[in-house]
């Protein structure tokens, strides 16, 4: 390694590195320099050394020489990976080709430096390594506010639709395929999201979320794959991307059908390669990222009008998951409310109102253009503007206040008759065969048969 004056640490934060090298020059010279910048090192001669160490103590950073006596650094790259799926590997050799370096980057490795290298290169890959550290514990702390700003709104469900959904939610969790979440705004394709990243083997890892209309052409480009110095106006620094900082967990893409044709053919290569290149950069970088997009749009109609590449449609589109609106699933809207009521209420250290009767029809009466989310807010303004601890129509916008629920609510001002009629249509509603709901509901068959026909008659 060439001499250098000793650069200062990039950072307060003490990464801890590791170096795998057989040659005893390298491996003194190479923690020399990485101890200079604030690192805590630990240099081990050979393979079996390496996975040792990494058995028993947590890197962020590997330095690995490409030819080793038991095995090759390639061969060993994977296994470190396997341990350590966040560690950043820096294959160095003194046999440096093209090949070597393509495979390298494709096993997994972050970067790949010929021997003789400089302190100056070694520092601005410490330097880029503790930005994106710190990048990533800043996102973990913004999600930790979140959890305690956002209401808790647990998946359960009453809704034939939202549990077939969600069914497919915890089958699709665990694998690593892209996935395509449908729906309506504010029917919860954010929550679905970070659902199936927390159950998936990616849980620990970060997970990013971009919002592709709020972004310029150019700005998306640079927030998805980041961008060199001098790339474009404004572009004062080296700017890792989104899809980089997420090495090892989920990207949410959402309201990806605004994403331009030019930036769709990129999105899909890094699917289909997981390699991308910076903006004005001719550098090819690898990120192993599980992407979960979203849309309100019909992407199959997009795609036949040419505004949406067919191949990143399909690529996208390996699981797709429909969420229902709210309409759809009114049987929830009481649990929901009175999740969200909780929430507010912690928030204002104060007792959780009740929802009356005729409020609660109202509720269900209304057909939520804004799903969930209108919800969340309708429920929100009546906690700050009701004054007593029983919410009534009246503390609703008027579009709600003014609405008769088209379906009774139990306790409200219904006749039994009513109540019955609309809890067999619900239960027909879901069931395939007429003897299998007049066995839910306890009766014959036949019974449901001429009950089923008369409101048929009623209209």
């Amino acid at each position: 390694m060439d001499k250098a004056p000793t650069p200062k640490p990039p950072s307060a934060v003490p990464l801890q590195a590791l170096v795998v090298d057989d040659e005893k020059n390298i491996r003194v010279t190479l923690a020399a320099c990485l101890e200079g910048m604030g690192c805590r090192v630990m240099a081990v001669a050979t393979a079996g050394a390496a996975l040792s160490a990494l058995e028993s103590h947590t890197f962020d950073l590997a330095f690995l020489d490409l030819r080793l006596k038991e095995m090759s650094g390639l061969e060993l790259l994977p296994k470190l990976l396997s341990i350590s799926p966040r560690l950043t590997v820096v294959i160095i050799t003194a046999y440096a080709t093209i090949e070597t370096a393509v495979e390298a980057i494709k096993r997994g490795a972050r970067d790949y430096l010929p021997k003789p290298f400089t302190p100056a290169q070694i520092e601005h890959l410490v330097t880029e390594l503790v930005e994106r550290l710190h990048l990533s514990r800043q996102v973990e702390e913004l999600q930790a506010h979140l959890r305690e700003a956002v209401p808790d709104v647990v998946l359960d469900t009453e809704s034939p639709k939202m549990r077939a959904a969600l069914e497919v939610v915890e089958k699709v969790a665990p694998a690593e395929v892209p996935v395509l979440l449908l729906g309506e705004n504010g029917t919860g394709k954010g929550v679905i999201a970070r659902w199936l990243h927390a159950r998936s083997r990616r849980a620990g890892g970060p997970f990013m979320v971009i919002s592709c209309p709020t972004l310029s052409e150019e700005l998306l480009a640079s927030e998805l794959f980041g961008h060199a110095k001098g790339a474009f106006t404004g572009a004062t620094r080296d700017r890792e991307g989104r899809l980089e900082a997420a090495h090892g967990g989920t990207v949410f893409l959402d309201e990806v059908s605004d994403i331009s044709p030019g930036l769709q053919a990129k999105l899909l290569r890094f699917l289909q390669e997981k390699e991308f290149e910076r903006v004005g950069e001719n550098r090819t970088r690898r990120a192993d990222v599980r992407v979960v997009a979203a849309t309100n749009r019909n992407l199959e109609e997009e795609v036949k009008t040419g505004r949406f590449r067919e191949d990143l449609f399909f690529r996208l589109n390996t699981v797709q998951i429909n969420l229902p609106p709210l309409r759809e699933r009114r049987e929830d809207i009481p649990t929901l409310a009175r999740r969200f009521l909780d929430f507010f209420a912690r928030q204002a250290r104060r007792p959780t109102p009740e929802l009356s009767a005729s409020a609660l029809g109202a509720l269900l009466g209304h057909s939520w253009p804004g799903n969930i989310r209108e919800l969340r807010n309708v429920l929100e303004r009546a906690m700050i503007l009701w004054p007593s601890m029983v919410i009534e129509p009246g503390a609703f916008p008027e579009q709600i206040s003014h609405h008769e629920s088209a379906r009774p609510v139990l306790g409200g001002n219904y006749s039994l008759e009513l109540i019955e009629r609309e809890h067999i249509l619900q239960v027909l509603a879901r069931t395939s065969t007429l003897e299998e709901a007049a066995h839910i509901l306890g009766i014959d068959a036949s019974t449901l048969w001429r009950k089923r026909k008369k409101y048929e008659e009623e209209g």
